[in-house]
């Protein structure tokens, strides 16, 4: 197996990246089948089978140019039971997408618990109970991408041998490559996909205007904010009212809603 491991730091491996990269590289819906093929033969030569979601917020399936659904007819997840994207509940109930709510970095889990480059506590306390049911795997190595507007997409390698509840040496020699290579194929599909815009684009807020959406977020009221900053309590609808109309929201929720898409918020502490 060791033979297959692409050392990403010598100049042969980073050309036999790119040589990968460009295989799996998606600028219009065009490219999508062939795309994927390629996604599906280097997790195959690996020894794994993926399966991928663009968004776990949705319900649609992803497709190629013609409509044609991946996980099945080019992922090959055709047995009965396995077609997990038919199951709408699995983003909610299953601890794959849970975890990638949570992580941003590739990890590996099985019943057992998740397996990350650094501990998260988030994940110690998400319920492994009936792990391999509500997964429908016994262990999976998995890649998280985070996507512009909040958008966040799971996906996951799996062994060929599905008895397999260790996938430890296999994320240590490939964790990295599938995660340059699923990162790339989601953002080009994803590109390839978008078609309506929700948020202006080149939206800049001021440093008032975040200060206040950031203690509104946090369910502060104007009048609260207005003490808090010291300033006037017409001060601060000017300055969230201001916010909206540049964002283009018919209300205080959704101003604070875009504003959290675009990351002016940051992480609430």
């Amino acid at each position: 197996m060791a033979k297959n491991v692409v050392e990403l730091r010598t100049p042969q491996g980073r050309e036999h990246l790119d040589q990968l990269l460009d295989q799996i590289t998606i600028t219009c819906s065009e490219d999508i089948h062939d795309a994927a093929v390629n996604m599906a033969r280097i997790a195959q030569e690996r020894g794994m089978q993926v399966a991928m979601c663009d968004d776990i917020s949705s319900k649609e399936p992803m497709v190629d140019a013609e409509g044609t659904i991946l996980n099945a007819d080019v992922f090959r997840w055709l047995d009965d039971g396995s077609r997990w994207w038919e199951d709408h509940r699995l983003a909610l109930h299953s601890p794959i997408p849970r975890a990638c709510r949570y992580e941003s970095e590739p990890f590996w889990a099985n019943q057992h618990g998740f397996n990350t480059r650094w501990r998260n506590s988030y994940l110690e306390e998400i319920d492994l109970t009936d792990f391999e049911k509500r997964s429908l795997c016994k262990a999976a190595i998995v890649i998280p991408v985070h996507l512009p507007f909040g958008q966040i997409s799971a996906n996951s390698f799996i062994s060929m041998d599905r008895d397999k509840e260790d996938l430890s040496e296999e994320f240590a020699l490939y964790g990295s490559l599938f995660s340059q290579l699923t990162r790339r194929f989601i953002a080009g599909y994803v590109q390839a996909h978008r078609t309506k815009r929700r948020i202006p684009s080149d939206c800049v807020l001021s440093k008032r205007e975040v200060e206040c959406l950031r203690w509104a977020a946090i369910g502060k009221t104007d009048k609260e904010i207005s003490m808090i900053l010291e300033r006037s309590h017409a001060t601060i609808r000017y300055h969230i009212h201001r916010a909206g109309e540049k964002l283009d929201s018919v209300n205080r929720a959704q101003t604070i809603f875009k504003a959290g898409q675009l990351g002016y918020l940051g992480a609430s502490s």
